[in-house]
C-alpha cells in the first residue's frame, strides 16, 4: 500500500546544492516511488559540536509502496554508491544524509530504524523545510503540528533559505 514518506536531505561537501539536486533525481528513480514535493533548500549551521562547513538542508516528500526498511536500504545505498559517502565521526561532515524523517503515521523503534526520526523535533535543519512542505501535519508521537514545533523550538541554530 502507498505511503506518504518525508525524507531528510543534507550535505555539506564539495557543490552542496548539486548533490541535494542529484538526490532528488535519484529518489526519483527508487522503484514504486514517486517525488511529490520539494521544499525549498536552507543554509544551515552543523548540530553536535563538530567543526565544520554549513550544511545545504531540504526536506522531499515521497509516495511509496516501499517497506521502511527496504526504503532505509535504498537511501543508504545511494549515500554509499552514487554520493561516495565515507564513514565519519558522528555528526560528522558528509557528502550526503538521507534520512526517514516520516513514514505516513506509522510509530516503529528498531536497531536499525526509528520513526519518526528520533531527533526530529529537536533539529531546526528538518522542521523548516518540513514546516514549509507540511505545517500542519501532526507528529504522530508527540500529538503536534510540525509548524507548533517549529514554533516552539528554543535552539539557537540558523536555517536561511537560499
Amino acid at each position: 500500500m502507498e505511503q506518504c514518506a518525508y525524507i531528510g536531505l543534507g550535505s555539506n561537501i564539495g557543490d552542496r546544492e548539486l548533490k541535494l539536486l542529484m538526490a532528488i533525481a535519484e529518489l526519483g528513480k527508487l522503484p514504486q516511488t514517486r517525488v511529490t514535493a520539494v521544499s525549498p533548500f536552507y543554509e544551515t549551521e552543523p548540530v553536535g559540536g563538530v567543526p565544520q562547513d554549513n550544511f545545504y538542508n531540504a526536506v522531499v516528500r515521497l509516495n511509496t509502496e516501499l517497506a521502511p526498511l527496504d526504503l532505509l536500504a535504498r537511501l543508504k545505498r545511494l549515500e554509499k554508491e552514487v554520493f561516495h559517502r565515507a564513514p565519519s565521526q558522528r555528526w560528522g561532515a558528509r557528502s550526503m544524509d538521507l534520512d526517514i524523517l516520516l513514514y505516513g503515521e506509522l510509530v516503529m523503534t528498531g536497531d536499525e530504524l526509528t520513526i519518526p526520526h528520533p531527533r526530529l523535533a529537536e533539529r531546526r535543519f528538518a522542521l523548516q523545510p518540513l514546516a514549509d512542505l507540511a505545517p500542519d501535519l501532526v507528529h504522530p508521537t508527540l500529538g503536534k503540528r510540525i509548524i507548533e514545533l517549529l514554533t516552539e523550538l528554543t535552539s539557537p541554530e540558523k536555517a536561511v533559505r537560499i
